[in-house]
């Protein structure tokens, strides 16, 4: 039987059709608007360099109608990874020696986690603060005191017991006072309650590891004199024991009021993500960092050290593949970083192929 649609609407029905098929796949392959990206980013606790920063993302990022991004307060690296492992957080702020033992599945990690970097950022100080008129020299002059540890689960609290048992401390539970020779007691308070603790005359020292310069520790120099203990001679030790994470760092005069220079310990930050993290949002949240760098330098001068040579810098924690893709369209994913921004090691340095 012949049929009844006339041929030439016969032809053209056929053609709307296939137009309709190809547009339904092209749309499918190419969104016309990209997916929003909506990722929580965990920092650190209030008054600390990873809180402002991730703050501060949030906050310049809040002009992309496409973007969403909250910051959260942590207790800062080991939890982060643990909060990214488990999805909890979409990226993390962390120190690099303890993203490591997360990939690595070491102590305190029981297992290792998905953790992969996004980028290398800048190094943090560690700080040790005392009193001005304290008789506090040196990490050892702690015993039979009371020191503030960081935050349970901070990058700093790992810092501060290595180099406590390094110095030969014993460090005893937060309300038993020290008895034996060489011991201290320990407490874990976040950094502004750490300032406040030291200000009060509750703790004899207290640790921090974070960018300079860190509000609460500038804060505190403002009222109280402070000072900060040189720490150069624990690089070796740490260094031998821990890994090629550790350098020494200045802190220069002038960073907070009226405290003088000294040297300390060196650690590289990281953000990281897990890394079932789809390509396309690692590499869109990449280059967030570097759209918004200049917005973030404005908010604290630690985003002047982000440059994709050195932020390529991350082993061994692997940078996610959609970060690699955003360094590749940049052409910096196989240089080597320059010797100022290189890691310790030179086998840090990541080979990415073509």
């Amino acid at each position: 039987m012949a049929s009844s649609v006339p041929q030439p609407l016969w032809s053209v029905t056929r053609f709307t059709a296939a137009c309709a098929v190809v547009a339904t796949v092209l749309t499918c392959a190419s969104p016309l608007h990209p997916a929003p990206l909506r990722l929580s980013v965990g920092t650190g606790g209030a008054g600390g360099v990873y809180h402002v920063y991730g703050s501060g993302l949030a906050e310049v990022t809040a002009s992309r109608q496409d973007t969403w991004i909250t910051a959260l307060t942590t207790a800062a690296s080991v939890e982060n990874n643990l909060l990214v492992a488990d999805g909890s957080l979409d990226v993390a702020f962390t120190l690099s020696d303890v993203a490591a033992l997360a990939v690595d599945g070491e102590e305190p990690f029981e297992e290792p986690l998905p953790i992969s970097a996004i980028a290398r950022l800048y190094d943090n100080h560690t700080h040790v603060v005392v009193r001005a008129d304290s008789p506090v020299n040196a990490i050892a002059d702690l015993a039979g005191g009371t020191v503030s540890v960081g935050s349970a689960g901070s990058g700093t609290e790992m810092m501060a017991d290595r180099l406590l048992d390094l110095s030969g401390l014993t460090a005893v539970a937060e309300g038993k006072r020290p008895g034996a020779a060489g011991e201290v007691e320990r407490l874990q308070l976040s950094i502004g309650d750490s300032a406040r603790a030291l200000e009060e005359g509750r703790v004899d020292a207290f640790f921090w590891s974070g960018g300079i310069p860190t509000q609460a520790v500038g804060d505190l120099a403002e009222r109280v004199p402070v000072r900060l203990l040189d720490l150069a001679d624990q690089v070796p030790a740490l260094t031998e024991r821990y890994g090629e994470y550790f350098t020494e760092l200045p802190v220069p005069a002038g960073t907070y009021a009226d405290v003088p220079a000294v040297r300390t310990i060196g650690v590289p930050s990281l953000l990281v993500v897990n890394s079932a993290m789809p390509d396309h949002q690692a590499e869109e949240f990449t280059r967030l960092l570097f759209e918004f760098q200049a917005d973030l330098v404005e908010i604290h001068p630690v985003a002047l050290h982000l440059h994709p040579r050195s932020a390529i810098s991350t082993l061994p924690v692997p940078l996610h593949s959609g970060a690699v893709d955003y360094y590749r369209s940049v052409k910096y994913a196989n240089d080597r970083p320059p010797p100022e921004a290189a890691v310790p090691s030179e086998a840090s340095t990541p080979v990415l192929g073509p």
